[in-house]
């Protein structure tokens, strides 16, 4: 190629090269047009943990067929306590069921003595597991344990497990029974659980045939 050929094909090529810079500034081309940014929505650190940790048992579901546990009283004499305040800033979580000293307490459903327990605040107490584990009975302020009661032991509904007392911070002149119904987590411990109220459950499970009057094995 001729040196005059050279120089024609570089002035050709340096016009081409400012138009084409000319070009990128006055005129954006679709792939210099800026992108949609993402919009990213960050999970509230409570709903993070929700979504994460399996939630427990529902306290929406609970046991039915219940008996009430203290022999001879009757459905209108059951007072809602769930919601009642305690000392220390606490909630009851339990209802009270008033009865005489030595009144027979009876297990409200089939199952198991997990554990007796002597406690400050509960006095002589009983936890008793439902047969399929999901269900926790607690009965506190006990006078005595039935003769013979042990941990581990089967008992069946409308069984005396105890006697109704003012053990732990009940009062003397006002002996009662305090009972709970617990939903058990998967460790099944007896002293954990989540409390569900009492109240409607041994207020339907009273109306139930038999129910109200049935009588301890002698």
């Amino acid at each position: 190629m001729r040196l005059s050929q050279l120089i024609v094909l570089g002035v050709l090529l340096g016009v081409g090269m400012g138009w084409w810079l000319r070009r990128d500034v006055t005129e954006p081309t679709a792939a210099a047009t800026p992108a949609t940014p993402l919009t990213v929505v960050a999970m509230p650190a409570a709903e993070a943990a929700t979504a994460r940790v399996p939630l427990p048992a529902s306290v929406d579901a609970a046991p039915d067929g219940l008996l009430l546990p203290v022999q001879g009283v009757l459905p209108s004499q059951l007072r809602d306590t769930f919601t009642d305040a305690r000392s220390e800033g606490r909630v009851h979580d339990a209802i009270d069921i008033m009865a005489d000293a030595g009144t027979p307490v009876l297990a409200v459903a089939d199952g198991t003595v997990e554990k007796l327990f002597d406690s400050e605040r509960g006095g002589l107490t009983i936890y008793q597991f439902e047969p399929s584990g999901r269900w926790c009975y607690y009965y506190a302020h006990l006078q005595r344990y039935a003769d013979g009661l042990a941990e581990k032991q089967v008992i069946k509904r409308g069984e005396v497990i105890g006697y109704v007392g003012s053990t732990g911070n009940a009062s003397a002149e006002a002996p009662h029974l305090h009972f709970e119904v617990h939903v058990l987590g998967p460790e099944k411990q007896w002293w954990k659980g989540v409390s569900i109220n009492p109240y409607p459950l041994l207020k339907s499970a009273a109306l139930m045939p038999g129910a109200a009057s049935a009588a301890p094995p002698e």
